[in-house]
C-alpha cells in the first residue's frame, strides 16, 4: 500500500499532466518497492493531487502571492508499509518520483524548490478493508521479485 499526495499550487498542474503523473509516479515506487512493474500491485497504490492558493503556500517566509515572481513549488509526500527501504532505495524513489514531475512538466530537470518527504508507516499502523494492514502476507502474492522478498523478510526481522 502507498499513498503518493502531490502538493501544488493551484492551476500548476493541468489535467492531462494529473493523468501522465498518477501512472508514472505509481511506476516510480511500484517498481523499486516490489521489484518489477507488477500490474497486479497497481490497485494498492493511490496518487492525490492537492492544489494550494498561491497565498496559502510560503517559501523563505514569503508567501507565493507575494514573492513578485513565479516561484515553482511542489511537495511530493510518500507514505509506503514497512519493508525493505534502504537508504538506496529511498534515493531510488525519489530520483525517480523527480524525474516523472520534471517530464510531466516539460522540464529537463526538476526544480529546486520541489521537495520530496518519503516516510515509512511501521507495521502495523496501516488500516483498511476493516482491520490492520501488512505487508507480510503480500509477499506470497506473486507480484513482488524473489529478491525483495528476501529483503523485505529481512529487514522485517526474518518474518
Amino acid at each position: 500500500m502507498t499513498i503518493i499526495t502531490v502538493n501544488a499550487p493551484t492551476g500548476r498542474l493541468g489535467l492531462e499532466q494529473r493523468r501522465e503523473l498518477a501512472e508514472t509516479l505509481t511506476d516510480a515506487v511500484l517498481v523499486p518497492e516490489v521489484g518489477q512493474p507488477a500490474p497486479a500491485a497497481r490497485a494498492g497504490f493511490q496518487v492525490h493531487f492537492t492544489e494550494r492558493r498561491r497565498d496559502m503556500m510560503a517559501i523563505g517566509g514569503r508567501l507565493l502571492s507575494d514573492a513578485g515572481q513565479e516561484l515553482d513549488v511542489m511537495v511530493i509526500d510518500i507514505a509506503v508499509m514497512d519493508a525493505a527501504w534502504q537508504p538506496d532505495v529511498r534515493a531510488q524513489v525519489i530520483e525517480r518520483v523527480l524525474a516523472a514531475l520534471a517530464a510531466a512538466c516539460g522540464l529537463e530537470k526538476p526544480s529546486p524548490t520541489w521537495w520530496v518527504n518519503f516516510r515509512v508507516i511501521d507495521e502495523g499502523s496501516w488500516g483498511s478493508s476493516g482491520g490492520v494492514l501488512s505487508v507480510l502476507p503480500l509477499l506470497d502474492s506473486g507480484v513482488f521479485t524473489e529478491e525483495r522478498v528476501k529483503a523485505v523478510r529481512a529487514a522485517l526481522g526474518g518474518a
